[in-house]
Formats: structure tokens, C-alpha cells, sequence
């Protein structure tokens, strides 16, 4: 499958407008493609509680699952403090990795952006390289 990593870059950092972060002030915003071509896009979403935060990455992959969709081929992750720039690259949280494993594998694209030029990108099983999935538990 042919990824357009600037398309998916761009979707992620429009997600990232929607956030809501009045605790961290920490902006993310994820767009997931699937293997249909179709992307999904989700932001992080705090709470007061804090347990009932979410990630953009999970969000985004609900999205996706609640339409009956559940293989992908790659991700786009941006984040950054509310109103500045990006000068940083934004993984995956630990959580998020292994939700992602659960519907992409060692092979999903990670795409952890700065902007639509400078990124880093990694397949997901070396950011969770002991990741186990539904046939691990067969």
C-alpha cells in the first residue's frame, strides 16, 4: 500500500486542534490509516478523574473499530504544549502501543512528526517489541 505521509501528517495535526487538555496542556493528535485507504482521526481528551482520559491514537482507533474496520497499515502521531510549535517528535504511550498491536501487528507504520517534512517513523514492533496480540492467546 502506498502511504502519503504528508496527507496522513496533515490529518493528525487537524486533530490535534480538537483537543482537550485543560490538565496537561499537552495537544496530540493522531490520523490512522487503514488498510481500505480510509483514514480515522482522533485527539486526546482529559478528564478531571484522569482515569477516564484518553489518548488521540485510542481515539482515533475507536473511531475506526466502532465502523467495523480493524486493519491498518500506519499512524501519524503529532503532539505538542497548547499555541507552540512542534520541536519534538510524540510516540505512542505504552497503552496505546499495545491497542495499536491488537489491530496492526509488528508491521503498522508509526509516523512520529514535527511537521509534514521532519519525522521519524518506525514499524510498531520496535516500539513494543514483546507486543502480543489475539493469537497469543489461543
Amino acid at each position: 500500500m502506498q502511504i502519503d505521509r504528508a496527507a496522513l501528517i496533515r490529518a493528525a495535526f487537524e486533530a490535534r486542534r480538537f483537543a482537550y487538555t485543560p490538565y496537561s496542556h499537552f495537544q496530540v493528535g493522531a490520523a490512522l490509516l487503514a488498510e481500505d485507504g480510509r483514514v480515522f482521526t482522533g485527539c486526546n481528551i482529559e478528564n478531571a478523574s484522569f482515569s477516564p482520559t484518553i489518548c488521540a491514537e485510542r481515539a482515533a482507533l475507536a473511531k475506526a473499530v466502532s465502523e467495523g474496520v480493524r486493519r491498518f497499515a500506519a499512524i501519524a502521531v503529532v503532539g505538542s504544549r497548547e499555541g507552540e510549535t512542534n520541536t519534538l517528535v510524540t510516540s505512542p504511550c505504552g497503552v496505546c502501543r499495545q491497542a495499536l498491536y491488537e489491530f496492526g501487528g509488528d508491521n503498522l507504520l508509526v509516523i512520529m512528526a514535527k511537521s509534514e517534512t521532519d519525522y521519524e517513523e518506525l514499524p510498531l514492533g520496535r516500539l513494543l517489541p514483546l507486543g502480543f496480540g489475539p493469537k497469543n492467546l489461543e
